[in-house]
């Protein structure tokens, strides 16, 4: 490798190693999602934190709307980590993570902070983590290691 290879890796990475860094972003995210999810839904008792935070937050049918929330979990979960219907899938889990940052993870945040140490507290939350790699699988596809990329190509010929 020249000094010029180098200098571009070191300023603008590279890019044969994307698909890699979309595949394992995608798969994890989903997977967190599709086993939250699942635990809430298949586990004795797994919608009652989410029923309780709903009730908290004044959130109309907060038993109806665990399930609901739980079962997009799961199923969006699942769609992003196979990469079938991702970018639809992703939007889903964006909303609900919005949701989620608007209805408990903005409570939890320290009163009477200075603005830049509101912010440090804010960009902590996993939350606001979750909505930036939604925001990213959607720009950037769900990667050549999906079931959207091989229907795509099946489709569009």
């Amino acid at each position: 490798m020249d000094w010029r290879q180098l200098v571009h890796y070191a300023l603008l990475g590279s890019s044969d190693l994307e698909q890699y860094a979309i595949l394992l972003v995608r798969v994890s995210i989903g997977l967190f999602f599709a086993v939250s999810g699942a635990n809430k839904l298949f586990v004795a008792g797994g919608t009652k934190p989410v029923y309780e935070t709903l009730v908290k937050a004044k959130v109309p049918f907060p038993q109806q709307t665990a399930y609901f929330v739980s079962g997009v979990e799961f199923v969006c979960g699942s769609l992003v980590t196979v990469g079938f219907l991702s970018s639809p899938a992703s939007l889903v889990l964006l909303i609900d993570m919005i949701v989620a940052i608007l209805t408990e993870a903005l409570s939890t945040l320290p009163k009477n902070l200075s603005p830049l140490s509101w912010l440090d507290d804010f960009l902590y939350l996993p939350e606001v983590l979750y909505v930036l790699f939604f925001i990213w699988l959607i720009c950037s596809g769900p990667g050549k290691f999906s079931v959207d990329y091989w229907l795509a190509g099946k489709l569009l010929r």
